[in-house]
């Protein structure tokens, strides 16, 4: 696939981005992974200096949630299983189109996102995290409030 555009939820000065806070989180980084060049388009309240403030989604098996909250933990964040919040199903695990939970983490003051990423990913359990940070973006279109402007990351 030649070209990925998408948005983030939080994206730094080298183009590592926390994305899946709509849930859709490994299902973006497949299609990331594919894409010969991936585009994050944001407003620049989204880009910060550190990754963190906005909660690190991890998909995880539900099975799971006990050992990879601990696990996390050990990380530095604190995990709270992301649920419905309205209508019939309210109060329920919030189910992502592969049928697994989310975990949102809070609490962490991302240092280093490559080895953050690399780490979460090898706990049982986790099927992907959403930290985009081995498959950063290339290119980044902020929006400010009269200009857009365009950074390249190599």
């Amino acid at each position: 696939m030649p070209i990925y555009v998408d948005g983030a939820d939080e994206i730094n000065p080298q183009g590592h981005m926390i994305k899946g806070g709509g849930g859709a989180l490994t299902r973006e980084k497949i299609i990331a992974s594919m894409a010969q060049e991936f585009v994050c388009i944001c407003d620049e309240t989204k880009l910060v200096q550190q990754l963190g403030r906005f909660p690190l989604p991890v998909e995880i098996i539900p099975l799971a949630q006990t050992a990879v909250t601990k696990a996390l933990a050990l990380l530095g964040g604190q995990a709270q299983l992301r649920l419905i919040k309205s209508g019939k199903a309210e109060g329920q695990p919030y189910l992502t189109d592969n049928k697994a939970w989310i975990l949102d983490i809070h609490g962490l003051s991302i240092q280093d996102p490559i080895a953050l990423e690399e780490a979460i990913n090898q706990i049982p359990g986790v099927i992907s995290v959403g930290l985009f940070a081995k498959r950063k973006a290339d290119v980044l279109l902020l929006g400010k409030k009269e200009t857009v402007e365009t950074l390249r990351f190599s």
